[in-house]
């Protein structure tokens, strides 16, 4: 024991011996508000005061309450005066302060959870000797402070575990429904979801789920299924009751509460229990995601959930479930949950003796589609047309007169419920399998995949789903390069192509530039829009420059990125990367492995800040902005660098009698890899740049990175700036607006009504004239008119030109007050 809490006991031991009850209550209130919570000799404090007899503890609580009513004192105090009240107080014949503790504990029922919690039990108890319950939420914040707190951890426990009611914390969507739900539910389903809330393992004990099918069985699995499934949807949902946010604090309302949480995962392990259906696999999917979404402050608002719910599907059998795995494979990018899918993956794959790229392609599901990218379905008298189009799905009806509607004829409705659900549910499933399918095309140049002729026909080419997307590829069967057009496989020059027996993906790299743009002039004679970069896709030779260096490359070097947005690309593009924190703590650099090739490419970031700050981090401490410099080339199994998180040298942490390996030549590396690899910094430094952002003219904070923007933002173009620029060539000719452009540089100047416009290729900045006077318009979601044909997907600002092209090639005609301000 402490000299200063050995001294305050002995006062505390003093004034009970004294029966001094005045001084008694004075120096509990100022031993509370320097100690801010009872913990310890605290603790004891409370034991001596609880002991006293009724008589002394009533002098001491009207003392107190004296105290609070003379309203002198500050609001923190009157809260620990009022704590004391409800812990002396609780059998005492007056019901003392108890106005004033409800109120309190409305303002404890509105919070996440409490530091002090001998405070919180204090009013808690008081408030159940007086005979009266609890509300749902005072409940919720004693279990999930009991889930954070570190001092009076047992006593609140003791608590937390008489309070039955209710089964669920109220206060976020799901549980709400599920706890307005149970009132009507037979008994099963109250012990059902209190054997959920018990699964706080990473994974379900064999006896756990003994437990969890005798309870199912009871219910009914069928019951089970269509009650569970509408509350796992609601999961993620703004909460019902809003809880207040300290000032330091995490968005604490976009997370999951803690309590409820365990319940969740245990739903999700129940779930697999149950006999496969698509819509279990579907909601386990989505709530794989939902729980993977970032939260200001928090990162993923649960991986514990997107676990559970990614173990289920592991242990799900048939198509629906290894479709939502092999789709979350593309999109799920947190280390966890992605060794989870992993395995889940390949032990599929091994179970069936297939390699881990064939049970992903057999994992994609045709849905409902019954040609490529086309269905038709007979419901009663009318008829359902699934298409899609790029990468959307549309639904539209005929009904029994061959009148074409947008919406599903009444008749439908009534009579055929269930099939009326599917097909929506197919339409979304197939929009979002597209999405994870394009991901994992892209990603096979690096991959090095190789298909037989037959296989590559069913599993792309023929494929309901995925003949989308490989029909406005380019292949290479047998070496021969072709594209898919008019129901067969066609050479640039549109000669029919043979089987074969071989089939890769065509790449630009070691092209001759011809064979390139006879491929581009293919797909724009036969309207074909790509899924992604092919055919226009950027090639990156080495130049001059990095032949000198050696063995690394500068040529993303000295930018400065937005870092969450960089950080987000970079894991969708399979790079690992941590976030940048404002802590004295080194990193590794983005890297990418390439176990194909044996070879990890870095690229070495730092953080870009003066110091902890809302201009410079976030509130968690990372930081807002990074600094860019070289890519390099490693063997995959070299040690890695480290760098101080703010900056400074990268050196190699060598364990355990590791050798330094030196970084690879830059001639050395597969020209096929060196472009891949440099593309993708590419798109890091094209999309993350603050250059490209129209409201940072002012340089940001204090004005420091005016220079990098205007270099940036109207500067030489990179390579993906220079495509753009080729294909603009080709296309601006066709707009309607084609009399008011010029191709000219780095431009695209745009003759209005009003100024002429030059419009950087790079980053979509504007001039106006005279005087090159900067004019901010920042692109609204969901995009602006229809800019025709383009012959690829994906590159968003190539859109953004094309549409502030054609807002300023009429600019007398524009009404937004904040653009007319400008002009």
């Amino acid at each position: 024991m402490g000299g200063y809490e050995a001294e305050q006991l002995r006062c505390v031991r003093q004034h009970v011996e004294d029966d001094n009850m005045g001084e008694l209550a004075v120096a509990l209130v100022r031993i509370g508000a320097l100690n801010n919570t009872w913990h310890g000799d605290g603790a004891t404090m409370l034991e001596l005061v609880r002991a006293l007899p009724q008589d002394s503890r009533l002098r001491l609580a009207n003392a107190w309450v004296a105290r609070h009513r003379s309203g002198s004192d500050s609001e923190r105090i009157r809260g620990i005066v009022l704590t004391l009240v409800g812990i002396v107080g609780r059998d005492l014949p007056d019901d003392l302060l108890s106005t004033e503790r409800l109120r309190k504990l409305e303002d404890y029922s509105r919070v996440s959870s409490v530091y002090a919690a001998h405070e919180l039990q204090g009013l808690a108890e008081a408030e159940l000797a007086a005979g009266r319950e609890l509300s749902g939420h005072v409940v919720a914040v004693i279990r999930r402070t009991l889930m954070t707190v570190y001092y009076g951890k047992q006593n609140l426990g003791e608590l937390a575990a008489r309070l039955t009611e209710p089964v669920l914390n109220p206060g976020e969507a799901w549980a709400d429904q599920a706890l307005g739900e149970l009132a009507d539910l037979d008994g099963p389903w109250r012990a059902l979801l209190e054997h959920a809330l018990t699964a706080t393992a990473a994974r379900p004990s064999a006896a756990w789920e003994r437990t969890g099918r005798e309870l199912i069985a009871a219910i009914g699995a069928e019951a089970v299924r269509t009650t569970v499934l509408p509350w796992l949807a609601l999961a993620g949902r703004p909460r019902t009751l809003e809880l207040v946010r300290g000032r330091h604090e995490a968005d604490i309302n976009q997370a999951c509460d803690p309590y409820n949480a365990n319940a969740l995962r245990g739903l999700a392990w129940l779930l697999a229990l149950l006999p496969p259906h698509p819509e279990t696999a579907r909601a386990l999917g989505a709530l794989t995601g939902t729980m993977l979404r970032k939260v200001p402050g928090v990162g993923p608002r649960s991986p514990k959930i997107a676990n559970a719910s990614v173990t289920a599907l592991a242990r799900i059998e048939g198509e629906a479930a290894l479709a939502e795995l092999a789709r979350l494979a593309t999109r799920v990018t947190y280390k966890g949950t992605v060794k989870l899918i992993d395995a889940a993956l390949e032990t599929r794959a091994a179970a069936l003796g297939l390699s881990r790229d064939e049970i992903e392609e057999l994992a994609v599901p045709a849905y409902v589609l019954t040609g490529v990218g086309h269905a038709v379905h007979r419901l009663g008298e009318s008829t359902a047309e699934l298409t899609v189009t790029g990468s959307r799905t549309r639904l539209t009806w005929l009904n029994a007169a061959g009148k074409r509607l947008v919406a599903p004829p009444a008749a439908v409705k009534r009579d055929h419920p269930d099939e009326l659900k599917e097909l929506k549910a197919a339409a979304k499933d197939i929009d979002k399998m597209l999405s994870a399918q394009t991901e994992r095309l892209d990603r096979q140049f690096l991959a090095r995949r190789t298909w037989t002729y037959k296989a590559w026909r069913e599993r792309c080419l023929d494929h309901p789903l995925v003949g989308t997307l490989a029909r406005r590829l380019l292949w290479t069967v047998d070496g021969t390069a072709c594209g898919f057009a008019d129901g067969e496989l066609r050479g640039p020059t549109d000669d029919p192509v043979s089987d074969g027996s071989a089939v890769t993906l065509w790449h630009p790299v070691g092209r001759e530039a011809g064979e390139v743009v006879a491929w581009r002039d293919w797909l724009e004679r036969h309207g074909i829009t790509q899924p992604f970069k092919q055919a226009h896709r950027e090639v990156y030779p080495l130049t001059d420059a990095e032949r000198t260096t050696g063995t690394y490359s500068n040529r993303f070097a000295g930018h400065i990125l937005r870092q969450h947005q960089f950080h987000s690309l970079a894991a969708v593009r399979g790079w690992t990367n941590k976030l940048r924190l404002c802590v004295d703590d080194s990193y590794t650099p983005a890297y990418r492995e390439l176990p194909q090739w044996g070879l990890r490419a870095e690229y070495w970031i730092e953080g870009e800040g003066e110091g902890w700050g809302p201009e410079e981090t976030t509130e968690s401490g990372s930081y807002l902005r990074l600094r860019t410099d070289q890519v390099r080339f490693y063997p995959i199994d070299a040690p890695h660098n480290h760098a101080h998180a703010g900056g400074g040298p990268y050196e190699m942490w060598l364990r355990d009698g590791q050798d330094r390996v030196e970084a690879l030549p830059l001639t050395d590396i597969p020209d096929l890899v060196l472009s891949e690899v440099l593309r993708d910094v590419d798109l890091f430094v094209g999309v993350a740049s603050i250059g490209n952002d129209p409201t940072w003219q002012d340089g940001g904070p204090g004005g420091r990175f005016r220079e990098y923007w205007t270099s940036y933002g109207f500067g030489e173009l990179n390579q993906s700036a220079e495509t753009r620029r080729d294909l603009l060539t080709r296309l601006v000719p066709r707009l309607a607006i084609a009399d008011r452009c010029v191709m000219d540089g780095r431009f695209l100047h745009v003759r209005g009504d009003l100024h002429t416009y030059k419009i950087h290729l790079g980053s979509g900045n504007i001039l106006r004239t005279p005087n090159d006077q900067y004019v901010c318009i920042v692109p609204k979601a969901g995009g602006g008119p229809d800019t025709g044909y383009l012959p690829f997907e994906g590159d968003g600002l190539l859109s953004v030109i094309l549409s502030k092209a054609m807002m300023l090639a009429r600019d007398a005609e524009i009404t937004d007050p904040t653009i007319v301000s400008q002009l």
